[in-house]
């Protein structure tokens, strides 16, 4: 076999059914839902440790349980992924993520909400990767650029507004919304 007949033409390779666009926009969203997750909730330790009659020692676990349980699972999305394929690892984090994170809302303790956070770290560490990968097979490499720099104003963003927003919620409903 040649090396003519690995390459493809331009026009050969593979391109999304829809609009790259809206690809993007559908993960760039998931991923600002999960960095603002890694943030919103630290202004509402101190409401959360008195709805749950929880020490503030052993409120910081809600952010604890979720920071390690995502760092554990992002340098392990890669081989995940290859084995049960890309779409379907990154549909079930983000289901993963959105149970967990409406089961957190309802835990009746400390330690449900431990739980419940650990699972939402799960899910949101495959996010990540996982949608970079997308992104790179969605776009030529001309737009590329474009689609990681729309991306990136999501990873940069969340974090900023996650402090901010907790604190309206909290004071404004209850943290059990966050």
């Amino acid at each position: 076999m040649s090396t003519a007949a690995l390459t493809l033409n331009p026009a050969e390779e593979w391109r999304p059914a829809v609009n790259p666009w809206i690809i993007a926009l559908a993960v760039t969203l998931a991923t600002f839902m999960e960095v603002l997750d890694t943030s919103i909730a630290n202004v509402a330790l101190p409401h959360i440790a008195g709805g749950l009659s929880a020490g503030q020692d052993e409120s910081t676990w809600v952010l604890t349980s979720y920071l390690v349980s995502n760092a554990i699972v992002l340098p392990l999305s890669g081989w995940l992924s290859s084995i049960v394929g890309r779409k379907r690892f990154y549909m079930g984090c983000v289901a993963l993520f959105t149970v967990s994170s409406f089961l957190c809302g309802f835990a009746p303790n400390l330690p449900a909400l431990i739980i419940f956070r650990i699972l939402q770290g799960i899910g949101g560490g495959g996010l990540q990767p996982s949608e970079q990968a997308i992104l790179a097979d969605t776009f030529p490499p001309a737009k590329r650029g474009m689609a990681f720099a729309v991306y990136g104003i999501a990873v940069v963003m969340a974090p900023a507004i996650g402090p901010t927003l907790g604190g309206w919620i909290t004071d404004n409903y209850t943290w059990r919304w966050i």
